[in-house]
């Protein structure tokens, strides 16, 4: 479970009702694509001719541009996911972080999910004893590369959600 059971209005787009602009949903978007391009070697160096979480990445980045409806960028981050429905590991989490970052074009809100999946998949492709440090690593690299414009509002989402992602944000 990585969605909360209420909506935060700040993760919903302004034409929706929430305060989210388009440009910050954008942004979101791009930073998701960034956190599990990241980790995706670990997908790829087991399943190295299935395309479907590099495609999912590549589809969040074309629904920024404008190259693809959101129902095609959603649709590539469930792929994505299903890549992942046999594998274990770093190899799964690395999908996963692949499909969520797919699925943050339909709700802004699966930008965590992205970076909380690149976290899981950094952890389990350390060695023994190193998987904390691992995703401590991870985070830092993530945060370093946040937007200043969206910087405050993903810290604390972090914040808000740590608890049902695993508790992978604690520095």
């Amino acid at each position: 479970m990585i969605l909360p059971k209420v909506r935060d209005p700040r993760f919903t787009t302004i034409r929706r009702g929430g305060t989210l602009t388009d440009a910050d949903h954008r942004r979101l978007a791009l930073w998701a694509a960034l956190c599990a391009e990241h980790v995706l070697h670990l997908f790829e160096a087991a399943r190295p001719a299935d395309p479907r979480p590099r495609e999912a990445i590549a589809h969040a980045r074309a629904w920024v541009r404008g190259e693809v409806g959101m129902m095609r960028a959603r649709a590539a981050g469930g792929h994505a996911m299903g890549a992942a429905r046999d594998l274990r590991g770093a190899a799964r989490h690395a999908a996963y972080a692949a499909g969520q970052a797919g699925a943050v074009a339909h709700v802004a809100a699966h930008e965590l999910g992205a970076a909380a999946y690149a976290i899981k998949a950094a952890r389990a492709a350390a060695p023994e004893g190193e998987g904390e440090t691992a995703g401590r690593r991870e985070c830092r690299w993530q945060r370093a590369r946040l937007p200043a414009e969206i910087r405050e509002l993903v810290l604390d989402d972090q914040r808000l959600r740590n608890d049902i992602c695993w508790s992978v944000f604690t520095p």
